[in-house]
């Protein structure tokens, strides 16, 4: 059977998946015409929401295949990074995942969906971590499998991959249909997505970093078909959240690997309501940071900005930065903003600092 009907085989579902598969479509599809029109608006805050989102990205990425750093170590680790000191594997995979997720975000456009740039984006990926250089950017030359990692420690194995001979010829029929199809633009962009991630992580194509990697292809295409809004919340996030879900789809399909009994109707679901979870996590955040914007005059909206910026402040960098009010006005606006939550205060006397509560 050829690659298209392979393809068409798997995606052949009963009308009622259909029916659930075109409502989570039209969701997301809503979604994003209005997130186009509020973009448009470049507000300061989708520049603060992606920074948080690509921190939580890598932490949660990195987390799914048994890495122990929190969102708040990232962020740590990534300001005082030094690239000859990272001793720690977990740190090597953080580093490299946060270099190659930068990457894609301000260059998504530039990067077309071929074999060489995917060895690029997984020799980025592996760029530091120091037992992964041998194979790094090519294919498996070793039979592997998809094995779950948790944090006590403990391993499952979820299902077996392409052996490594049938690597290099599944992986080029995957690419040719999937270009295919968003050049026909035949079946919808998401459809097509969400298929070439479970065929990716079926094939297994490198030793080590593919569940890493087909996490930033799916947001590298993701992008490139115009569902900017991934950039802005973190899609691996969600994924963490709901781990055991993610394994279990993956292995429903995949137990009829091979055979035309393969379907991958409760995968395509998963990961459409994945979106669907996500649009609403995005949703949330902007009208709250909506709701802040008509709480606070323009003064407050200056002192919140300041903060964010540097991070943690004096009232003496708020004055120098914000010249034209008083340090009475100042203070008064610091009390009311820690009063209301929105900014933590720390220290005593001159030593106290502000903080944006996180």
């Amino acid at each position: 059977m050829d690659i298209p009907n392979k393809m068409n085989q798997k995606l052949n579902f009963e009308s009622s998946v259909h029916q659930r598969i075109n409502q989570l479509l039209g969701e997301i599809d809503t979604f994003k015409g209005s997130w186009k029109i509020l973009e448009q608006t470049k507000s300061g805050y989708l520049k603060e929401l992606r920074k948080i989102a690509t921190i939580e990205s890598t932490g949660s990425s990195t987390r799914i295949e048994g890495a122990t750093l929190t969102d708040e170590e990232v962020e740590k680790l990534l300001k005082s990074v030094k690239v000859s000191k990272l001793d720690k594997r977990e740190e090597q995979e953080v580093v490299g995942y946060y270099e190659a997720l930068e990457i894609i975000l301000e260059s998504y456009g530039d990067i077309p969906l071929t074999i060489n740039y995917l060895h690029q984006m997984h020799g980025i990926l592996l760029k530091h971590s120091h037992k992964d250089q041998t194979h790094k950017g090519k294919y498996k030359n070793l039979s592997n499998q998809v094995v779950a990692n948790y944090p006590d420690g403990t391993q499952r194995t979820i299902f077996r991959t392409t052996e490594p001979h049938l690597t290099s010829g599944e992986m080029e029929s995957l690419i040719i249909w999937v270009n295919n199809r968003f050049e026909n633009k035949d079946l919808h962009p998401l459809l097509i997505i969400s298929t070439f991630v479970y065929e990716f992580l079926s094939i297994h194509p490198y030793q080590d970093g593919n569940g890493r990697l087909s996490r930033l292809l799916t947001t590298l295409m993701l992008m490139k078909v115009g569902y900017q809004f991934i950039q802005y919340v973190s899609f691996e996030h969600v994924i963490e959240s709901r781990k055991e879900a993610y394994y279990r789809v993956l292995m429903d399909g995949q137990k009829n690997r091979y055979n035309e009994e393969e379907r991958i109707d409760k995968w395509v679901i998963f990961f459409l309501e994945s979106l669907i979870e996500l649009t609403s996590l995005l949703d949330a955040k902007y009208q709250t940071y909506r709701k802040l914007k008509i709480l606070l005059n323009e003064r407050q909206q200056q002192i919140i900005a300041y903060i964010k910026e540097e991070e943690t402040v004096k009232i003496k960098g708020i004055e120098e930065s914000l010249e034209k009010y008083s340090r009475n006005t100042i203070k008064k606006d610091l009390a009311y903003l820690v009063n209301e939550g929105m900014i933590i205060r720390s220290g005593a006397g001159r030593g106290v600092k502000y903080h944006i509560k996180k």
